[in-house]
C-alpha cells in the first residue's frame, strides 16, 4: 500500500483488467513485429520531424539574470519495442540546436522493464545544456520497484533524478529552484513538503510533476511554472479512443500565478500511432510580464488540447 501524504498530491492509480492488459500486449507485439518502431521514429523521431512547441512564461518580478531562461522538455519516453538505442538522436539533435539553459524529462522511461531506460540514456547523454540535465519519474518507471537502478545508470550519464527534492540553480548572477517530485500514483512516497524544504516562497520555483492532475495542490505564490507529461494529449485524439488513456487536461493552464505546461510527450504506449497529438519537445522561455487570469481561484488561462 501506498504511505499516506499529509499534503494530498498523491492521486489514487488508475487500474485495467488482465483482458486490457491482454490486448494492449498483443497489440504491441504484432505492431512491433510489422515494423512499427522504424515507421515511427522516421515519422516523429527525426532531428526535422520532431515538433518543438515553443511556450512564454510571463513573470511579473522576474529577476534580470532569468530573463530568456529556456528549458526543454521531454517526456513520456516509453521505451520499449517502439522506441530503442539510437531512436532519440534525432530529438538530441534538434534539442542541442534550441541551445536551452536546462533539459528536463518529466517521467515514464520505460513501457515494462527498467532495462529499457538504458539504451535512451545512452542516447540523451548526448545532450548539452550549461544547468544540467534533471529528471523525475512517471508511473511506469516503477515496474518491479527497480526504478532506483535507473537513476544509478542515468547518474552515470550526466542525468539528475530529483525525488521528492529541489537544487538551486544559477544562471547570470540570479538564482531558482527546480523541484522534483516522485510520481503521484505509483511511487512509495510523494512529499512535496519535503522536495521544498528550505525553499522560500519568494523564490522563482519551477516543479517537475509526471502527472499533471496534482497541479493544483502544487501551485502557490512563487511556484511559477509546472511541467508534466503522463496523457500523451491522447495520443489518439479521436471519439472514444482518447479516453483509452489517462485523462488530459489541456496544453496550458493557470492555477493563480503558476502556469501549468503539459507535454504529449515522445513516445507511445499500445500502438506506435499518434492523431492529432504530435510527438514534441516542449520549450519553456521566460519573459517578464503579466499574464491574463480568468477564474475566481487562478482558473485556467488557456485550455488548447
Amino acid at each position: 500500500m501506498h504511505a499516506p501524504l499529509a499534503n494530498s498530491v498523491r492521486l489514487a492509480p488508475r487500474r485495467h483488467s488482465a483482458l486490457r492488459l491482454l490486448a494492449f500486449r498483443a497489440a504491441e507485439w504484432s505492431v512491433a513485429a510489422c515494423g512499427g518502431r522504424r515507421i515511427y521514429q522516421a515519422r516523429h523521431l527525426t532531428a526535422k520531424g520532431v515538433r518543438v512547441r515553443e511556450e512564454r512564461v510571463l513573470v511579473p518580478d522576474l529577476a534580470p539574470g532569468l530573463e530568456g531562461l529556456s528549458i526543454a522538455q521531454l517526456s513520456d519516453l516509453h521505451g520499449g519495442r517502439f522506441l530503442g538505442r539510437g531512436d532519440l538522436r534525432g530529438v538530441v539533435e534538434r534539442v542541442n540546436a534550441l541551445a536551452p539553459d536546462l533539459v528536463v524529462v518529466t517521467g515514464d522511461w520505460i513501457t515494462h522493464a527498467w532495462s529499457e531506460a538504458l539504451p535512451l540514456l545512452d542516447d540523451l547523454a548526448e545532450l548539452r545544456a550549461p544547468l544540467g540535465c534533471f529528471a523525475v519519474f512517471g508511473n511506469h518507471d516503477y515496474k518491479g520497484r527497480l526504478e532506483g537502478r535507473i537513476a544509478d545508470a542515468a547518474r552515470a550519464r550526466g542525468v539528475r533524478f530529483l525525488r521528492n527534492q529541489h537544487a538551486r540553480l544559477e544562471r547570470r548572477g540570479s538564482t531558482f529552484v527546480l523541484t522534483g517530485l516522485e510520481d503521484p500514483e505509483e511511487a512509495r512516497a510523494v512529499d512535496l513538503e519535503e522536495a521544498r524544504a528550505g525553499v522560500d516562497p519568494r523564490d522563482l520555483e519551477i516543479v517537475l510533476c509526471h502527472n499533471p492532475l496534482a497541479a493544483p495542490r502544487i501551485a502557490r505564490v512563487g511556484c511559477a511554472l509546472i511541467l508534466a507529461g503522463h496523457s500523451h494529449g491522447t495520443q489518439v485524439d479521436l471519439p472514444f479512443l482518447r479516453r483509452l488513456g489517462p485523462a488530459h487536461p489541456g496544453l496550458r493552464l493557470r492555477f493563480g500565478r503558476t502556469t501549468l505546461l503539459v507535454s504529449r510527450g515522445l513516445g507511445v504506449v499500445g500502438v506506435p500511432w499518434r492523431v492529432g497529438a504530435p510527438a514534441e519537445v516542449v520549450l519553456a522561455r521566460f519573459e517578464r510580464g503579466v499574464e491574463a487570469v480568468s477564474g475566481a481561484n487562478g482558473g485556467v488561462a488557456c485550455t488548447a488540447r
